[in-house]
């Protein structure tokens, strides 16, 4: 058994694109991001909190300098050189990603959120789900418990 919560991080406008994609969605484009984060704790902590919301400032502001007004690039488009080249030049804040989509975008938040819990509270709360909206209308989610979440479980 294990108790749970959500804490929703909001207002990160960025842009984007899908240079592979054959659609629409290969021109520059932007949204304003925000991320639902889910949490368990096998036991809640001294204050009887799942999760102090007080402490994920780390977090918080690692979001903000991911994506709060930033343009953001597959590391293999081939317009890295030119995006580079405006990010030099002042006209844009460039962040290179494997993967600029929602869903890589959910799992890469995911993996900040758990290396700051473990750190944080030794293994005792994790961060299980990650959901990445791009609007009102279409978002993606990554779901996982980190093994060293189930193993002190076991342990």
């Amino acid at each position: 058994m294990s108790h749970t919560c959500s804490k929703t991080f909001s207002g990160y406008p960025c842009c984007h694109r899908q240079w592979r994609h054959s659609g629409h969605c290969r021109f520059v484009h932007g949204y304003s991001r925000s991320f639902t984060v889910w949490f368990r704790a096998h036991q809640l902590d001294q204050h009887g909190f799942v999760v102090d919301f007080s402490a994920l400032s780390g977090l918080e502001q690692r979001l903000a300098d991911q994506f709060d007004h930033t343009f953001l690039v597959n590391a293999d488009d081939p317009l890295l050189p030119d995006w580079q080249r405006l990010h030099a030049r002042g006209a844009l804040d460039l962040r290179v990603m494997d993967n600029v989509g929602m869903e890589a975008s959910a799992e890469l938040v995911w993996g900040w959120a758990n290396t700051l819990l473990r750190e944080q509270e030794g293994g005792r709360a994790c961060c299980w789900k990650v959901e990445a909206r791009e609007n009102e209308k279409n978002a993606a989610c990554y779901e996982a418990t980190p093994t060293w979440f189930r193993t002190e479980v076991a342990g």
